[in-house]
Protein backbone atom coordinates (compact mmCIF):
# COMPACT_ATOMS: atom_id res chain seq x y z
CA UNK A 1 0.00 0.00 0.00
CA UNK A 2 2.18 2.75 -1.35
CA UNK A 3 -0.26 5.69 -1.00
CA UNK A 4 -2.12 6.93 2.08
CA UNK A 5 -5.10 7.72 -0.17
CA UNK A 6 -5.59 3.97 -0.59
CA UNK A 7 -6.34 3.39 3.10
CA UNK A 8 -9.88 4.53 3.89
CA UNK A 9 -11.73 3.97 7.15
CA UNK A 10 -14.46 6.59 6.66
CA UNK A 11 -17.35 7.03 4.24
CA UNK A 12 -18.69 10.33 2.92
CA UNK A 13 -22.20 11.14 4.13
CA UNK A 14 -23.85 14.55 4.36
CA UNK A 15 -20.64 16.42 3.61
CA UNK A 16 -18.65 14.70 6.38
CA UNK A 17 -16.33 11.74 6.67
CA UNK A 18 -17.94 9.37 9.16
CA UNK A 19 -16.92 5.92 10.44
CA UNK A 20 -19.08 3.19 8.87
CA UNK A 21 -20.16 0.01 10.61
CA UNK A 22 -18.96 -2.57 8.09
CA UNK A 23 -15.88 -4.74 7.77
CA UNK A 24 -12.49 -3.74 6.41
CA UNK A 25 -12.14 -4.88 2.81
CA UNK A 26 -8.77 -5.47 1.14
CA UNK A 27 -8.48 -4.18 -2.43
CA UNK A 28 -6.28 -6.48 -4.47
CA UNK A 29 -3.87 -5.29 -7.16
CA UNK A 30 -4.68 -7.79 -9.95
CA UNK A 31 -1.19 -7.53 -11.42
CA UNK A 32 0.68 -8.40 -8.22
CA UNK A 33 -2.04 -10.26 -6.30
CA UNK A 34 -1.02 -8.15 -3.31
CA UNK A 35 -3.14 -5.78 -1.23
CA UNK A 36 -3.26 -2.35 -2.89
CA UNK A 37 -5.38 -0.66 -0.24
CA UNK A 38 -8.12 -1.12 2.32
CA UNK A 39 -11.62 0.26 2.67
CA UNK A 40 -13.93 0.00 5.61
CA UNK A 41 -17.32 -0.73 4.09
CA UNK A 42 -20.75 0.68 4.75
CA UNK A 43 -23.69 -1.30 6.07
CA UNK A 44 -27.34 -0.92 5.09
CA UNK A 45 -27.73 1.38 8.10
CA UNK A 46 -24.93 3.59 6.80
CA UNK A 47 -26.51 3.61 3.34
CA UNK A 48 -29.85 4.59 4.87
CA UNK A 49 -28.13 7.51 6.61
CA UNK A 50 -26.66 8.56 3.26
CA UNK A 51 -30.11 8.41 1.64
CA UNK A 52 -31.51 10.57 4.45
CA UNK A 53 -28.70 13.10 3.91
CA UNK A 54 -29.36 13.13 0.16
CA UNK A 55 -33.08 13.59 0.81
CA UNK A 56 -32.46 16.55 3.12
CA UNK A 57 -30.24 18.19 0.52
CA UNK A 58 -32.57 17.44 -2.38
CA UNK A 59 -34.89 20.47 -2.31
CA UNK A 60 -32.08 22.98 -1.89
CA UNK A 61 -30.00 21.48 -4.69
CA UNK A 62 -33.00 21.20 -7.00
CA UNK A 63 -33.72 24.92 -6.51
CA UNK A 64 -30.28 26.01 -7.71
CA UNK A 65 -29.91 27.47 -11.18
CA UNK A 66 -28.41 25.50 -14.06
CA UNK A 67 -25.56 28.01 -14.18
CA UNK A 68 -24.81 27.46 -10.48
CA UNK A 69 -24.66 23.69 -11.01
CA UNK A 70 -22.57 24.18 -14.14
CA UNK A 71 -20.05 26.25 -12.20
CA UNK A 72 -19.75 23.55 -9.54
CA UNK A 73 -19.27 20.84 -12.17
CA UNK A 74 -16.50 22.95 -13.72
CA UNK A 75 -14.97 23.29 -10.24
CA UNK A 76 -15.22 19.53 -9.68
CA UNK A 77 -13.47 18.94 -13.01
CA UNK A 78 -10.66 21.33 -12.00
CA UNK A 79 -10.29 19.59 -8.63
CA UNK A 80 -10.06 16.19 -10.29
CA UNK A 81 -7.51 17.48 -12.79
CA UNK A 82 -5.35 18.48 -9.83
CA UNK A 83 -5.55 14.81 -8.82
CA UNK A 84 -4.93 13.25 -12.24
CA UNK A 85 -1.67 11.53 -11.31
CA UNK A 86 -3.26 10.07 -8.18
CA UNK A 87 -6.24 8.89 -10.21
CA UNK A 88 -4.01 7.25 -12.83
CA UNK A 89 -1.96 5.45 -10.18
CA UNK A 90 -5.11 4.39 -8.37
CA UNK A 91 -6.74 2.94 -11.47
CA UNK A 92 -3.57 1.10 -12.45
CA UNK A 93 -3.44 -0.38 -8.95
CA UNK A 94 -7.09 -1.35 -8.46
CA UNK A 95 -8.12 -2.28 -12.03
CA UNK A 96 -4.79 -3.35 -13.55
CA UNK A 97 -5.32 -0.98 -16.47
CA UNK A 98 -2.10 -0.14 -18.35
CA UNK A 99 -0.91 3.32 -17.41
CA UNK A 100 -1.40 4.84 -20.87
CA UNK A 101 -4.97 3.57 -21.04
CA UNK A 102 -5.65 4.66 -17.47
CA UNK A 103 -4.65 8.18 -18.42
CA UNK A 104 -6.60 8.33 -21.70
CA UNK A 105 -9.71 6.20 -21.23
CA UNK A 106 -10.17 5.68 -17.52
CA UNK A 107 -9.40 9.28 -16.48
CA UNK A 108 -9.50 11.25 -19.73
CA UNK A 109 -12.92 10.04 -20.80
CA UNK A 110 -14.34 10.50 -17.30
CA UNK A 111 -13.25 14.13 -17.30
CA UNK A 112 -14.59 14.60 -20.83
CA UNK A 113 -18.02 13.43 -19.65
CA UNK A 114 -17.93 15.73 -16.64
CA UNK A 115 -16.87 18.69 -18.79
CA UNK A 116 -19.58 17.95 -21.35
CA UNK A 117 -22.29 18.31 -18.70
CA UNK A 118 -20.80 21.47 -17.27
CA UNK A 119 -20.90 22.95 -20.77
CA UNK A 120 -24.34 21.58 -21.70
CA UNK A 121 -26.18 22.75 -18.61
CA UNK A 122 -26.62 26.51 -19.23
CA UNK A 123 -28.44 25.88 -22.52
CA UNK A 124 -30.42 22.80 -21.45
CA UNK A 125 -34.20 23.24 -21.88
CA UNK A 126 -35.72 22.59 -18.47
CA UNK A 127 -38.95 24.25 -19.66
CA UNK A 128 -40.78 24.52 -22.96
CA UNK A 129 -44.10 25.83 -24.21
CA UNK A 130 -46.46 23.41 -25.97
CA UNK A 131 -49.53 25.40 -27.04
CA UNK A 132 -51.14 26.48 -23.76
CA UNK A 133 -49.11 24.06 -21.63
CA UNK A 134 -45.82 24.72 -19.90
CA UNK A 135 -43.83 21.51 -19.84
CA UNK A 136 -41.39 21.44 -16.93
CA UNK A 137 -38.48 19.06 -16.52
CA UNK A 138 -37.80 18.74 -12.81
CA UNK A 139 -35.22 16.80 -10.77
CA UNK A 140 -36.43 13.29 -9.93
CA UNK A 141 -34.93 13.44 -6.42
CA UNK A 142 -32.39 11.06 -4.90
CA UNK A 143 -30.32 8.88 -7.25
CA UNK A 144 -28.73 5.61 -6.24
CA UNK A 145 -25.68 5.13 -8.49
CA UNK A 146 -24.31 1.58 -8.53
CA UNK A 147 -21.13 1.32 -10.60
CA UNK A 148 -18.99 -1.55 -11.97
CA UNK A 149 -15.32 -2.43 -11.56
CA UNK A 150 -14.07 -2.24 -15.17
CA UNK A 151 -14.20 1.56 -15.63
CA UNK A 152 -14.91 2.73 -12.08
CA UNK A 153 -14.15 6.45 -12.50
CA UNK A 154 -15.74 6.81 -15.93
CA UNK A 155 -18.90 4.97 -14.93
CA UNK A 156 -19.19 7.06 -11.78
CA UNK A 157 -18.96 10.26 -13.83
CA UNK A 158 -21.47 8.93 -16.38
CA UNK A 159 -24.02 8.75 -13.55
CA UNK A 160 -23.03 11.44 -11.07
CA UNK A 161 -22.42 14.26 -13.56
CA UNK A 162 -25.83 14.10 -15.29
CA UNK A 163 -27.63 13.47 -12.00
CA UNK A 164 -26.07 16.56 -10.42
CA UNK A 165 -26.69 18.50 -13.62
CA UNK A 166 -30.36 17.55 -13.46
CA UNK A 167 -30.59 18.86 -9.90
CA UNK A 168 -30.64 15.45 -8.21
CA UNK A 169 -28.65 14.37 -5.19
CA UNK A 170 -26.62 11.16 -5.30
CA UNK A 171 -25.74 8.18 -3.14
CA UNK A 172 -22.95 6.29 -4.91
CA UNK A 173 -21.96 2.68 -4.33
CA UNK A 174 -18.78 1.71 -6.18
CA UNK A 175 -17.93 -1.88 -7.05
CA UNK A 176 -16.42 -3.88 -4.20
CA UNK A 177 -13.32 -4.73 -6.25
CA UNK A 178 -12.51 -1.12 -7.22
CA UNK A 179 -13.69 1.44 -4.66
CA UNK A 180 -10.53 3.53 -4.32
CA UNK A 181 -10.97 5.96 -7.21
CA UNK A 182 -14.45 6.90 -5.97
CA UNK A 183 -12.88 8.20 -2.75
CA UNK A 184 -10.77 10.61 -4.80
CA UNK A 185 -14.01 11.98 -6.29
CA UNK A 186 -15.42 12.44 -2.78
CA UNK A 187 -12.23 14.24 -1.76
CA UNK A 188 -12.65 16.58 -4.72
CA UNK A 189 -16.34 17.16 -3.95
CA UNK A 190 -15.43 18.14 -0.40
CA UNK A 191 -12.59 20.38 -1.59
CA UNK A 192 -14.84 22.47 -3.86
CA UNK A 193 -17.53 22.90 -1.21
CA UNK A 194 -20.24 20.83 -2.87
CA UNK A 195 -23.25 21.34 -0.55
CA UNK A 196 -23.56 18.67 2.17
CA UNK A 197 -25.62 15.67 1.10
CA UNK A 198 -25.50 16.39 -2.61
CA UNK A 199 -22.92 13.63 -3.15
CA UNK A 200 -22.57 10.70 -0.76
CA UNK A 201 -20.27 7.68 -1.00
CA UNK A 202 -21.08 4.32 0.61
CA UNK A 203 -18.88 1.43 -0.57
CA UNK A 204 -20.05 -2.01 0.42
CA UNK A 205 -21.42 -5.36 -0.75
CA UNK A 206 -23.97 -5.25 -3.51
CA UNK A 207 -26.06 -7.81 -1.68
CA UNK A 208 -26.43 -5.35 1.21
CA UNK A 209 -25.77 -1.74 0.20
CA UNK A 210 -26.82 -2.17 -3.42
CA UNK A 211 -29.99 -3.94 -2.35
CA UNK A 212 -30.87 -1.14 0.05
CA UNK A 213 -30.43 1.49 -2.66
CA UNK A 214 -32.66 -0.56 -4.96
CA UNK A 215 -35.47 -1.04 -2.45
CA UNK A 216 -35.40 2.06 -0.23
CA UNK A 217 -38.44 4.30 -0.77
CA UNK A 218 -36.23 7.37 -0.32
CA UNK A 219 -34.37 6.60 -3.55
CA UNK A 220 -36.21 7.89 -6.62
CA UNK A 221 -33.95 6.58 -9.40
CA UNK A 222 -31.50 3.69 -9.48
CA UNK A 223 -28.80 3.81 -12.15
CA UNK A 224 -26.95 0.51 -12.42
CA UNK A 225 -24.14 -0.70 -14.66
CA UNK A 226 -23.12 -4.36 -14.51
CA UNK A 227 -24.12 -7.83 -15.60
CA UNK A 228 -27.50 -8.83 -16.98
CA UNK A 229 -28.00 -11.22 -14.07
CA UNK A 230 -27.51 -8.53 -11.43
CA UNK A 231 -29.37 -5.96 -13.52
CA UNK A 232 -32.46 -8.18 -13.53
CA UNK A 233 -32.21 -8.47 -9.75
CA UNK A 234 -31.85 -4.71 -9.31
CA UNK A 235 -34.89 -4.07 -11.50
CA UNK A 236 -36.91 -6.67 -9.61
CA UNK A 237 -36.03 -5.18 -6.23
CA UNK A 238 -36.71 -1.64 -7.43
CA UNK A 239 -40.16 -2.64 -8.66
CA UNK A 240 -41.38 -2.91 -5.07
CA UNK A 241 -41.30 0.89 -4.82
CA UNK A 242 -41.98 1.50 -8.53
CA UNK A 243 -38.89 3.65 -8.82
CA UNK A 244 -37.24 4.45 -12.11
CA UNK A 245 -34.40 2.11 -13.09
CA UNK A 246 -31.68 2.83 -15.65
CA UNK A 247 -29.71 -0.26 -16.65
CA UNK A 248 -26.49 -0.39 -18.68
CA UNK A 249 -25.72 -4.09 -18.97
CA UNK A 250 -23.67 -6.42 -21.13
CA UNK A 251 -22.85 -6.68 -24.79
CA UNK A 252 -21.75 -9.08 -27.52
CA UNK A 253 -21.10 -6.51 -30.20
CA UNK A 254 -20.39 -7.33 -33.82
CA UNK A 255 -17.84 -5.64 -36.05
CA UNK A 256 -19.02 -6.14 -39.64
CA UNK A 257 -16.44 -5.88 -42.40
CA UNK A 258 -18.30 -5.24 -45.64
CA UNK A 259 -16.99 -6.58 -48.96
CA UNK A 260 -15.74 -3.15 -50.07
CA UNK A 261 -13.88 -2.42 -46.81
CA UNK A 262 -10.12 -2.24 -46.36
CA UNK A 263 -9.95 -5.66 -44.73
CA UNK A 264 -6.60 -5.42 -42.97
CA UNK A 265 -7.36 -2.03 -41.45
CA UNK A 266 -10.83 -3.11 -40.27
CA UNK A 267 -9.57 -6.35 -38.75
CA UNK A 268 -6.62 -4.64 -37.05
CA UNK A 269 -8.89 -2.04 -35.50
CA UNK A 270 -11.34 -4.69 -34.32
CA UNK A 271 -8.66 -6.81 -32.66
CA UNK A 272 -7.24 -3.76 -30.90
CA UNK A 273 -10.72 -2.74 -29.77
CA UNK A 274 -11.36 -6.12 -28.17
CA UNK A 275 -8.07 -6.04 -26.26
CA UNK A 276 -8.66 -2.63 -24.63
CA UNK A 277 -8.77 -2.96 -20.84
CA UNK A 278 -7.99 -6.67 -21.29
CA UNK A 279 -11.36 -7.17 -22.96
CA UNK A 280 -13.25 -5.92 -19.93
CA UNK A 281 -15.37 -3.46 -21.89
CA UNK A 282 -19.11 -3.93 -22.31
CA UNK A 283 -19.12 -2.29 -25.75
CA UNK A 284 -16.13 -4.26 -27.13
CA UNK A 285 -16.52 -5.65 -30.65
CA UNK A 286 -16.10 -9.28 -29.62
CA UNK A 287 -17.49 -10.82 -32.83
CA UNK A 288 -15.75 -10.10 -36.12
CA UNK A 289 -17.93 -10.78 -39.17
CA UNK A 290 -16.08 -11.05 -42.50
CA UNK A 291 -17.01 -12.29 -45.99
CA UNK A 292 -16.08 -15.91 -46.68
CA UNK A 293 -13.83 -14.69 -49.49
CA UNK A 294 -11.80 -12.61 -47.02
CA UNK A 295 -11.66 -15.12 -44.16
CA UNK A 296 -8.06 -16.23 -44.71
CA UNK A 297 -6.82 -12.64 -44.91
CA UNK A 298 -8.83 -11.70 -41.83
CA UNK A 299 -7.44 -14.59 -39.78
CA UNK A 300 -3.85 -13.90 -40.81
CA UNK A 301 -4.25 -10.22 -39.92
CA UNK A 302 -5.95 -10.99 -36.61
CA UNK A 303 -3.20 -13.42 -35.65
CA UNK A 304 -0.47 -10.92 -36.43
CA UNK A 305 -2.16 -8.05 -34.57
CA UNK A 306 -2.95 -10.19 -31.52
CA UNK A 307 0.69 -11.28 -31.29
CA UNK A 308 1.85 -7.66 -31.37
CA UNK A 309 -0.11 -6.77 -28.23
CA UNK A 310 2.20 -6.65 -25.23
CA UNK A 311 0.86 -8.28 -22.09
CA UNK A 312 2.62 -7.26 -18.91
CA UNK A 313 3.07 -4.95 -15.98
CA UNK A 314 0.41 -2.22 -16.27
CA UNK A 315 2.85 0.33 -14.86
CA UNK A 316 5.08 0.00 -17.93
CA UNK A 317 4.40 2.48 -20.72
CA UNK A 318 4.73 -0.15 -23.49
CA UNK A 319 2.16 -2.54 -21.99
CA UNK A 320 -1.03 -2.98 -24.03
CA UNK A 321 -2.84 -5.50 -21.82
CA UNK A 322 -2.70 -5.75 -18.06
CA UNK A 323 -4.38 -8.49 -16.04
CA UNK A 324 -8.09 -9.13 -15.80
CA UNK A 325 -9.60 -8.03 -12.52
CA UNK A 326 -9.45 -11.19 -10.40
CA UNK A 327 -8.63 -14.87 -10.22
CA UNK A 328 -12.33 -15.63 -10.60
CA UNK A 329 -12.58 -13.53 -13.75
CA UNK A 330 -9.47 -15.16 -15.22
CA UNK A 331 -10.96 -18.55 -14.49
CA UNK A 332 -14.20 -17.58 -16.20
CA UNK A 333 -12.41 -16.34 -19.34
CA UNK A 334 -10.26 -19.46 -19.56
CA UNK A 335 -13.36 -21.62 -19.12
CA UNK A 336 -14.91 -19.96 -22.17
CA UNK A 337 -11.76 -20.58 -24.21
CA UNK A 338 -11.49 -24.20 -23.06
CA UNK A 339 -15.15 -24.77 -23.86
CA UNK A 340 -14.78 -23.33 -27.34
CA UNK A 341 -11.74 -25.48 -28.07
CA UNK A 342 -13.59 -28.54 -26.82
CA UNK A 343 -16.39 -27.67 -29.24
CA UNK A 344 -13.93 -27.73 -32.14
CA UNK A 345 -12.86 -24.10 -32.41
CA UNK A 346 -9.67 -23.27 -34.29
CA UNK A 347 -7.20 -21.33 -32.14
CA UNK A 348 -5.84 -18.47 -34.25
CA UNK A 349 -3.91 -16.75 -31.44
CA UNK A 350 -3.57 -16.88 -27.67
CA UNK A 351 -5.11 -19.67 -25.63
CA UNK A 352 -5.24 -20.68 -22.00
CA UNK A 353 -1.53 -20.77 -21.17
CA UNK A 354 -0.09 -17.96 -19.10
CA UNK A 355 1.69 -15.24 -21.05
CA UNK A 356 5.45 -15.76 -21.04
CA UNK A 357 7.20 -14.56 -17.90
CA UNK A 358 4.02 -13.73 -15.99
CA UNK A 359 3.61 -16.30 -13.25
CA UNK A 360 1.92 -13.83 -10.91
CA UNK A 361 -1.16 -11.77 -11.74
CA UNK A 362 -4.47 -12.55 -13.42
CA UNK A 363 -3.19 -12.42 -16.99
CA UNK A 364 -4.84 -13.85 -20.12
CA UNK A 365 -3.30 -14.06 -23.58
CA UNK A 366 -4.96 -12.04 -26.39
CA UNK A 367 -7.03 -14.79 -27.97
CA UNK A 368 -8.65 -15.17 -31.40
CA UNK A 369 -10.92 -18.10 -32.25
CA UNK A 370 -12.75 -19.22 -35.38
CA UNK A 371 -14.47 -22.30 -36.79
CA UNK A 372 -17.45 -22.00 -34.45
CA UNK A 373 -21.19 -21.92 -34.92
CA UNK A 374 -22.69 -18.43 -34.50
CA UNK A 375 -24.90 -20.06 -31.86
CA UNK A 376 -21.99 -21.41 -29.82
CA UNK A 377 -21.70 -20.32 -26.22
CA UNK A 378 -18.62 -18.14 -26.74
CA UNK A 379 -20.24 -16.45 -29.76
CA UNK A 380 -23.42 -15.68 -27.82
CA UNK A 381 -22.34 -14.85 -24.26
CA UNK A 382 -20.29 -11.98 -22.90
CA UNK A 383 -16.82 -13.29 -22.03
CA UNK A 384 -15.44 -10.04 -20.59
CA UNK A 385 -11.88 -10.91 -21.46
CA UNK A 386 -9.46 -10.45 -24.38
CA UNK A 387 -11.21 -12.91 -26.68
CA UNK A 388 -12.38 -12.36 -30.27
CA UNK A 389 -14.54 -14.78 -32.28
CA UNK A 390 -14.28 -14.56 -36.09
CA UNK A 391 -17.41 -15.57 -38.03
CA UNK A 392 -17.67 -15.66 -41.84
CA UNK A 393 -20.80 -14.63 -43.76
CA UNK A 394 -22.01 -15.11 -47.34
CA UNK A 395 -23.82 -11.82 -48.02
CA UNK A 396 -24.76 -8.58 -46.25
CA UNK A 397 -28.20 -9.82 -45.27
CA UNK A 398 -26.62 -12.75 -43.48
CA UNK A 399 -24.11 -10.44 -41.80
CA UNK A 400 -26.93 -8.30 -40.41
CA UNK A 401 -28.82 -11.40 -39.27
CA UNK A 402 -25.74 -12.75 -37.47
CA UNK A 403 -25.01 -9.37 -35.87
CA UNK A 404 -28.55 -9.18 -34.50
CA UNK A 405 -28.75 -12.82 -33.42
CA UNK A 406 -27.85 -12.44 -29.75
CA UNK A 407 -29.78 -11.35 -26.68
CA UNK A 408 -27.59 -8.23 -26.51
CA UNK A 409 -27.72 -4.93 -28.38
CA UNK A 410 -25.24 -2.49 -26.90
CA UNK A 411 -22.75 -1.51 -29.60
CA UNK A 412 -21.19 -2.48 -32.90
CA UNK A 413 -19.09 -1.40 -35.84
CA UNK A 414 -19.39 -1.39 -39.62
CA UNK A 415 -16.53 -1.02 -42.11
CA UNK A 416 -16.95 -0.12 -45.77
CA UNK A 417 -18.02 2.81 -47.93
CA UNK A 418 -19.72 5.39 -45.70
CA UNK A 419 -23.07 5.17 -47.49
CA UNK A 420 -23.29 1.39 -47.41
CA UNK A 421 -21.93 1.20 -43.87
CA UNK A 422 -24.57 3.68 -42.69
CA UNK A 423 -27.30 1.65 -44.41
CA UNK A 424 -26.13 -1.45 -42.57
CA UNK A 425 -25.84 0.47 -39.28
CA UNK A 426 -29.52 1.40 -39.57
CA UNK A 427 -30.43 -2.30 -39.67
CA UNK A 428 -28.55 -3.24 -36.52
CA UNK A 429 -30.56 -3.70 -33.32
CA UNK A 430 -28.01 -1.99 -31.13
CA UNK A 431 -27.70 1.28 -29.26
CA UNK A 432 -24.46 2.51 -30.81
CA UNK A 433 -22.67 1.81 -34.08
CA UNK A 434 -19.23 3.11 -35.02
CA UNK A 435 -18.70 3.51 -38.76
CA UNK A 436 -15.14 3.16 -40.04
CA UNK A 437 -13.56 3.75 -36.66
CA UNK A 438 -15.29 7.06 -35.91
CA UNK A 439 -14.18 8.85 -32.75
CA UNK A 440 -16.06 8.51 -29.47
CA UNK A 441 -18.46 11.35 -28.74
CA UNK A 442 -19.15 12.08 -25.03
CA UNK A 443 -22.22 14.12 -25.98
CA UNK A 444 -23.92 11.31 -27.92
CA UNK A 445 -26.28 8.85 -26.20
CA UNK A 446 -25.02 5.48 -25.01
CA UNK A 447 -27.16 2.51 -24.03
CA UNK A 448 -28.57 -0.72 -25.29
CA UNK A 449 -31.41 -2.55 -26.98
CA UNK A 450 -32.76 -5.89 -25.75
CA UNK A 451 -30.98 -7.32 -22.70
CA UNK A 452 -28.20 -4.75 -22.89
CA UNK A 453 -30.40 -2.55 -20.74
CA UNK A 454 -32.72 0.42 -20.85
CA UNK A 455 -32.28 4.16 -20.67
CA UNK A 456 -29.37 6.16 -22.01
CA UNK A 457 -26.24 7.74 -20.60
CA UNK A 458 -24.25 10.74 -21.90
CA UNK A 459 -25.35 13.98 -23.49
CA UNK A 460 -28.77 15.49 -22.95
CA UNK A 461 -30.21 11.96 -22.93
CA UNK A 462 -28.24 11.29 -19.76
CA UNK A 463 -29.86 14.26 -18.01
CA UNK A 464 -33.31 13.13 -19.13
CA UNK A 465 -32.90 9.90 -17.14
CA UNK A 466 -32.92 11.93 -13.91
CA UNK A 467 -35.81 14.28 -14.69
CA UNK A 468 -39.55 14.07 -14.14
CA UNK A 469 -41.82 15.77 -16.68
CA UNK A 470 -44.67 17.97 -15.49
CA UNK A 471 -47.35 19.52 -17.68
CA UNK A 472 -48.81 22.77 -16.35
CA UNK A 473 -51.95 23.72 -18.26
CA UNK A 474 -52.36 27.49 -18.41
CA UNK A 475 -55.65 29.25 -19.23
CA UNK A 476 -55.97 30.62 -22.71
CA UNK A 477 -56.78 34.33 -22.90
CA UNK A 478 -57.50 36.18 -26.15
CA UNK A 479 -56.36 33.20 -28.17
CA UNK A 480 -52.98 32.85 -26.54
CA UNK A 481 -51.67 31.40 -23.25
Amino acid sequence: MSRPEWVRDRVYIGGSWVPPHGETYEVENPATEQVAGTVRTATPADAAAAIDAAKRASAGWASTTPQFRSDLLHALSAALRERVELLVETLVAEVGTPVQLARSSQVGQALAVLDSYAELLPAFAFEEQVLHTRVLREPAGVVGAITPWNYPLYQLMAKVAPALAAGCTVVAKPAELTPLSAFVVADAAEAIGLPPGVFNLVPGPGSEVGELLSTHPGVDVVSFTGSVRVGRHVASMASTTVKRVCLELGGKSASIVLPDAAIEHAVSATVSNVMVNSGQTCAAWTRLLVPYSELDTALATAEAVAHKHVVGDPREIDTDLGPVISAAQRGSVLDYIDGALADGADLVAGGTERPDGLETGHYVRPTVLTGLSPQSRIAQEEVFGPVLVVLPYSDIDEAVTLANATSYGLAGAVWGSDAQAFAVARRLRTGRVDVNGADWNPSAPFGGYKQSGNGRELGRWGIDEFLEVKAVQMPVSNGSP
